[in-house]
Formats: structure tokens, sequence, C-alpha cells
């Protein structure tokens, strides 16, 4: 079996999970309008991470050197969530696997091209950096495979543990705000206006956010009453390099795969955590893709009208999420939503409630028709 030891959340709303699980609980959301040409000539919604408080932070425990915004953002996620966890981060039967889709992209800008040395801006240097800072013996595995990247990581961990391969793997992931980013939203004509409505009536698309997530997997159970990782999967619908299919075929095999790798049917599934944009063609995609898989009536959500779109970071932030909703039985609601805007029912949480939470579904999305899905179960 495989465990999930510990996590740790970095975003607008906190610099650990706790912060940001109270803050979600309380309904606060970190998008805010940005007035910066450094990102775009134009105003913004987004949902920053406090830069000042991002330094001091850092500055408690950075050791030498010189990191950028994203790596410490990174390597903050990856301290917290290894106080928690019980591996040893030294040691050559622990992997660190790195989820991001653009990486330290700002330093193509003018204006930091000299800050650092130019092959930093590779991700695989990224992961270089990560895996010097914390002394561990392998070479970090990146992952970028656009939004789904996230889950994606945690479902090649579980694999790599399963097989034996490692014992213990650190999942981390992030993504920042940046001028390439937005400008690349804005091409497509995607970013709302105000804070996302996810499946709802009125959505006009999605909300930037940037951030860092960190989950810990292992194959040892930090304790009793554990959350394992019982199954995953991924499938790309091939239908266009950045809409997904209509008909939700990608996400409805991802999930389907999961499923039979989890060997739980849809009548087990006690809520799930949506990917969710507010685009009109994702939350309708995943409309479908939920009802041909049978969950029309079990509860879902979206977390990205609290703290936006965190790209390479979405799949681990989410997942965290859900995990401590397990282990605290309670439904969040879905920030933004008020009357249902897709073809298909769907039981979208309005209101933070108690519920008995056994066995999850962790649902992700992505340019050129990727998805991907995982499934969590208590283990009593």
């Amino acid at each position: 079996m495989v465990f999930f030891q510990s996590d740790n959340i970095i975003t607008s709303l906190g610099f650990s999970t706790s912060e940001n699980y109270t803050a979600l609980i309380s309904g606060d959301v970190g998008i805010k309008p940005i007035n910066d040409p450094n990102f775009y000539p134009e105003p913004f919604p987004a949902s920053l991470v406090n830069t000042n408080k991002l330094a001091e932070k850092f500055a408690e425990i950075n050791r030498s050197g010189s990191f950028t915004r994203l790596e410490k953002m990174l390597i903050l996620s990856i301290q917290d969530a290894l106080i928690q966890a019980n591996i040893d981060i030294k040691s050559e039967r622990t992997a660190i696997i790195l989820s991001t889709t653009k990486g330290n992209i700002d330093l193509l800008e003018p204006e930091k091209q000299n800050q650092f040395e130019k092959e930093r801006v590779q991700l695989w240097q990224l992961g270089k950096v990560i895996r010097n800072y914390f002394n561990n013996p392998n070479q970090t595995i990146v992952l970028s495979n656009a939004c789904i990247s996230g889950v994606l990581a945690l479902n090649i961990a579980a694999t790599l543990i399963s097989s034996s391969r490692y014992d213990h793997i650190v999942v981390t992931g992030g993504d920042i705000v940046s001028g390439f980013v937005v400008s690349g939203f804005m091409s497509f004509m995607s970013l709302s206006p105000k804070p996302c409505k996810p499946f709802d009536k009125k959505r006009d698309g999605l909300s930037l956010g940037e951030g860092a997530g960190t989950i810990v997997l292992s194959k040892d159970p930090l304790k009793a009453g554990s959350i394992a990782y019982i199954g995953g999967g991924s499938a790309n619908d091939a239908n266009h390099i950045s809409g997904p299919s209509r008909t939700g075929e990608g996400s409805y095999l991802a999930v389907k795969k999961a499923m039979k790798e989890a060997n739980v049917s849809a009548e087990e599934i006690d809520y799930i955590s949506a990917h969710g944009t507010a685009t009109d063609y994702n939350d309708e995609m995943e409309s479908l893709a939920i009802n041909r898989c049978g969950l029309t009536d079990v509860p879902v959500n979206s977390f990205k009208g609290n703290w936006g779109h965190t790209l390479g970071a979405a799949g681990l932030v989410e997942t965290a999420v859900m995990l401590h909703e397990m282990q605290e039985n309670t439904l969040i609601k879905s920030a933004g939503f008020n009357e249902l805007g897709v073809s298909k029912p769907l039981n979208v949480i309005t209101k933070n409630q108690s519920a008995e939470l056994n066995t999850c579904l962790k649902m992700a999305s992505g340019f050129g028709g990727s998805n991907a899905a995982l499934i969590a179960k208590k283990i009593k």
C-alpha cells in the first residue's frame, strides 16, 4: 500500500495546509485586482503569494545561496512537509518528483536575465536546485504535463513506491504568476475580470493563482487510521491543442481507470474534488465525465474560486485539502457558485457540511487534452 504521510500548501491564503484549510472553511478568497505593468499592461485579477512574508519565511531556513521566487516557495513547502513526515530525505530510498508547467519562466524577463545563470530557467535545473538544497542523492524526476502535472506526479510516485523502486517520495509542485503566463491566458481570452465561478451559470473564465504544494507518499503509514492512495489513471482525449473533448472522453477514461485500479464502484465515492476552472468548456466537459461515470449525486467542489488556478501546483494543493476534508469529515463549499450552469446535473457543494468521507476522488484536466484522476481511502 502507499500512504499519504504529510503535506504543505503555500498560496495567497497561507503558508501551511492548516492556514489554507482554515481560510477555505471561512470562505476566504485570495483573488485580488492586480495593477502591475510588469505582469500585464491592464489590470487583471489573480491570487498572489505575499512577497514580504515569503522573504521572511525563507530567511528563517535559508543557509546560503540565491534562489528564485518559485524556488523559495518550493523549498519552504518541502521543508514544512518534511517536519511532519517520518522519512529521511537524504536516503537513496527517497525520491523527489517536481511538478510544474513553466518553472522559473520569469528568468526570461530582460531585467532578470543576469541575476542567475542562463540554464536556471530549464526545468531540470529547477529540480537540481531542490535536490541539492535537501542533499537528496537521487536525480529529481521532473514532470510537466500542463495542469494535470500535480495529480499525474502523485500517480507516478505511487507506482514507483508500489513497485519497490523507492520507499518514500516527496512530490512537490509549483508555479508563479508571470508576464509570460498572464499574456498566454489573455491570448486565449480565458481570464475572468472577477474571481472565477466554477460550474456557475454566470461563469466567464478562470482566475490565475500562484503557489506551491508538497505531499509526502510512503510505503509506511505515519499513524493508525492513515489515508492511502488506492488508484489512479490518466488519459488524453486527443481533441485539441487547448480545448477539451466536448464529450468528456479523456476525463471519463481517466476516472474509470482510477476506479478500476482502486477496485471501487461509483456508489463508494463520497466526494469529488474537481478541476473546475470556471471556463465554459472545462466545466461542461467535467459535468459530462462525472455523469458518464455514474457520479452525478456525489458532492463536488472546486477550490479555484478561492485561490485561482495554480497550474503545476493545482493537483497537489487541491489533493492536500481533500485529504484534510477526509480527516475532518467536512465538505467545503465551492466558492463563487450560485446556480448550476452545465448541461448535466451536479451536486455542487453550496455550504460547508459534515459528512462521512472514506473514499474520495480527485480530478484534473489540462491543455492538450490531458486528464488525470486519483482515489484516496481511509485505512482503519
